[in-house]
């Protein structure tokens, strides 16, 4: 369902708009852990957003932490106005993600201590908006939502428990994720609204008893000014790594355990013998060891590896590649949508997707013919795709011109800012003077 679809389902659902009351406070506060400065992919989709919401004339807080993704001992200051933007940071536990329990006792303080603060904040009729970081922030936030008489969103950039089951099958007993499945399916039903990324997402949603006038699908999207095409040989990191003359295939981000790589060093492997097709591995994470280790054990010279690059070198690191790719765990579809894939559009890069060919993912590519997808496993068909992009500058560029109007007329902030503008003037009317809503659409 599109933004569009999005909105006709509030129309059409009849919900109750809540906050209307003389009292509402008409204040908009997301509850996340990670915000501005810090650059984590969920940081910078809420900054994005609450910049754009504070632009458009709400009234726009942040609970968050102190911390900083990549500096867990950031000690960032508790109060500060950011871009018209409230920010209150509580202190948490810093132990880190060395752990699970270390891990575990980060989310239990955040719960805490974000309830005391929502507990301290909230007013009647303010919205309050839980994003999915930590997982099931939503049971606490609806807690005092409730409470507090506030209208409850959840934003859900994946699905927890669900997710742990795939990566962790062991780390939950049965009888507690019943529970917590419990706990977050009421959080999410009590919700006025809870915003998807993407059509199985919503599915699964609904198949946990959730009305359907009550979920929104709004995609997630990149920044096209923050993120502009560049040409490959204007890439100074391209050139940097001796990458110039080169057929690129790059990854940028996270390489998370949601991620296959066994595809990926099979399929170069199969390419041992072209020379002259390179693979730049950019970022970090839990599968980023175990993948330059097979490179080592299966001996190939094609892979560079660099670390995340800062965000004034983001289109050149983007360009550096002439197509990147995108990989998910088939188990994961509708329970995470990699974020990653915005970011390639906004820099005008085709994608190769390798993961569920009928999943969220190659469904974009195949309806903006922005990219193919390939089955995981399928490492032959992955090297026939490299070869065939390759062999076809043309084609190449074709589809990464539709990569970027893909980005420009659908996976951009203004867009998604207008999605949820109307969205939240449809449960919470008081929240957003209508009149400034559409003056601002118009523009």
């Amino acid at each position: 369902m599109s933004d569009q679809g999005a909105v006709g389902a509030l129309r059409e659902g009849g919900l109750s708009a809540a906050g209307s009351d003389s009292g509402a406070s008409g204040r908009i506060v997301f509850v996340n852990r990670f915000f501005f400065p810090d650059q984590s992919a969920t940081s910078r989709m809420l900054s994005d957003l609450a910049w754009h919401l504070a632009h458009h004339g709400l009234s726009v807080c942040v609970v968050t932490s102190r911390q900083l993704y990549s500096n867990r001992l950031a000690d960032l200051p508790a109060y500060a106005v950011e871009r018209g933007v409230e920010i209150h940071r509580v202190a948490t536990a810093t132990r880190g993600r060395g752990s699970l329990a270390g891990r575990a006792l980060d989310y239990g303080s955040f719960y805490s201590a974000a309830a005391m603060e929502l507990a301290r904040i909230l007013k009647r009729g303010d919205i309050v908006v839980a994003k999915t970081d930590p997982p099931l922030v939503s049971i606490p936030v609806a807690a005092v939502a409730r409470l507090k008489g506030a209208v409850l969103i959840n934003w859900l950039q994946d699905l927890f428990p669900e997710v742990a089951a795939v990566l962790t099958p062991r780390l939950l007993p049965g009888w507690l994720r019943t529970l917590l499945l419990v706990a977050r399916d009421r959080s999410l039903r009590r919700a006025q609204m809870n915003v998807v990324l993407g059509q199985t997402m919503r599915d699964r949603v609904l198949a946990r008893g959730v009305d359907p006038a009550r979920v929104a699908t709004i995609p997630n999207w990149a920044d096209p000014q923050e993120i502009v095409p560049l040409p490959a040989q204007d890439s100074t990191i391209r050139r940097k790594l001796g990458l110039e003359g080169k057929f690129v295939v790059g990854y940028s981000g996270n390489f998370g355990r949601a991620h296959e790589f066994g595809t990926l060093v099979a399929a170069a492997s199969a390419l041992r013998a072209d020379a002259d097709i390179a693979f730049l591995m950019t970022g970090a994470g839990a599968r980023s060891g175990p993948l330059q280790e097979a490179v080592r054990r299966e001996n190939l010279s094609s892979f560079c590896f660099q670390d995340y690059q800062p965000p004034d070198l983001l289109s050149d690191s983007m360009a550096a590649a002439d197509v990147h790719l995108v990989s998910l765990l088939p188990e994961l579809e509708g329970l995470i949508v990699p974020s990653k894939l915005y970011g390639i559009l906004a820099a005008g890069r085709p994608a190769v997707f390798i993961g569920d060919t009928g999943g969220e993912v190659a469904a974009v590519l195949r309806a903006h013919q922005c990219g193919l997808s390939v089955a995981v496993g399928d490492a032959a068909g992955l090297a026939a795709q490299l070869r065939a992009l390759r062999a076809d500058p043309q084609r190449l560029q074709s589809m990464g011109q539709r990569a970027r109007a893909a980005s420009l007329g659908q996976f951009n902030c203004e867009r998604a800012a207008q999605a949820w503008l109307e969205m939240i003037r449809r449960v919470a009317p008081s929240v957003v003077r209508a009149d400034r809503v559409v003056k601002e659409a118009q523009q």
